[in-house]
Order: structure tokens, then sequence, then C-alpha cells
């Protein structure tokens, strides 16, 4: 820092008080300190480092919340989608009772109608009427997990069965088919 261009006047002294609580002083001048006119210089020096070092903590911490609240608004987005895919497949056609646990197949008329259907394109075979969209499983919560992502929500579904204490908790993904014995999945094997 250049001392000739430091501002001097940003430094605040105390105030002297020649009789405090009412008592006057028998020489004020000879009990103040003497100053050197170059502690006014390292005093403004101090304080403008510690306005610069305020000045960096504060947009640290106002970088993290800005970056918290891009995160938040992308899991905003993300909800939002989610929330409108579970809806538009809640309104697809259905000719029977859909139970959670259970995956159903998707397609769509040529009418532009979707409707489930329990039967994969794989047992359709070569006579599949319509486009298949895709296939999904119906959660306990009644949200649709896409075929392509169920391994993960199962593996997603194991690591959160542990955190809360599966033996208390129980089973927490539903359906026969998709049933996950935590403690087995959790416990070494007993050979080891």
């Amino acid at each position: 820092m250049d001392d000739k261009k430091l501002d001097t006047s940003i430094v605040t002294l105390v105030e002297r008080n020649p009789a405090p609580y009412g008592i006057r002083l028998l020489d004020s001048v000879a009990i103040a300190k003497r100053s050197d006119p170059n502690d006014l210089v390292t005093m403004a020096q101090e304080i403008q480092k510690a306005d610069t070092f305020v000045k960096a903590n504060a947009s640290s911490k106002l970088k993290i919340i800005v970056d918290q609240v891009r995160h938040l608004q992308e899991m905003a987005m993300k909800i939002l989608q989610e929330a409108q895919d579970n809806t538009r497949l809640h309104h697809a056609a259905c000719n029977f009772k859909k139970v959670p646990g259970k995956i159903y197949h998707l397609y769509k008329r040529s009418s532009g109608q979707t409707y489930f259907s329990m039967l994969s394109p794989e047992e359709w075979g070569q006579s599949c009427p319509h486009d298949f969209q895709g296939s999904y499983r119906l959660e306990c919560d009644l949200t649709w997990t896409p075929l392509e992502e169920m391994e993960q929500k199962d593996s997603d579904m194991q690591i959160i069965e542990a955190l809360m204490g599966a033996k208390n908790f129980g089973n927490i993904i539903c359906g026969p088919e998709t049933l996950l014995d935590t403690k087995a999945a959790l416990l070494p094997p007993a050979n080891l």
C-alpha cells in the first residue's frame, strides 16, 4: 500500500475526556499517550486491510448462497418435471387396477391416446399393435420410475434403508418383484 495515497480520515480515535465521571484530571495532556504521526498511517492500513478481508469473506459466503440457490432452482425444476411426468402417466388409459411394485408398459395409439398394458413389447412380439413409449414401475408413493432408472432407484433405496436402520423400518420398496431383503443385502456373507 502506498502511504501517500492512504486515506487517514477513515481512522477514528477514541474521544478524550478531560473529566471522566466528572472528576477533572490533573494534567490530561501529560496522561495522554504521545503519538507518532505514522501511527495514523499504520492504523489506516490496518483498517483498509480489514475492509478487504471483510469484503472477501462476505463475497465467499454470498457465492456459496448463490450456488445453493442455483442448485435449489435446478432441484425445483426437476421436481416439477417429475410431477408433470407422473401426472401424465397417471392419466394414461388403463383397464386394470395398477398395483405398486409392478411394471407396466406404456403404448400410444395412432389416435394419440396413451394407455398402459401388462404386456411388454417382447410379449407382444411382432404383433404389437401400437407404438411402445416405455416401461415404468409404480412405486408405493404412486410415483413412476422408468425401467432404465429402476436399478439406480433400488440401489438408492438400499442405502436409505441402511441409514434408517432397516431392521426397524422393514422393507421400504414394495411389490413382490421388487422387495429387497435389506438384512441379507447389507450383512456380509456368513462364510467370510
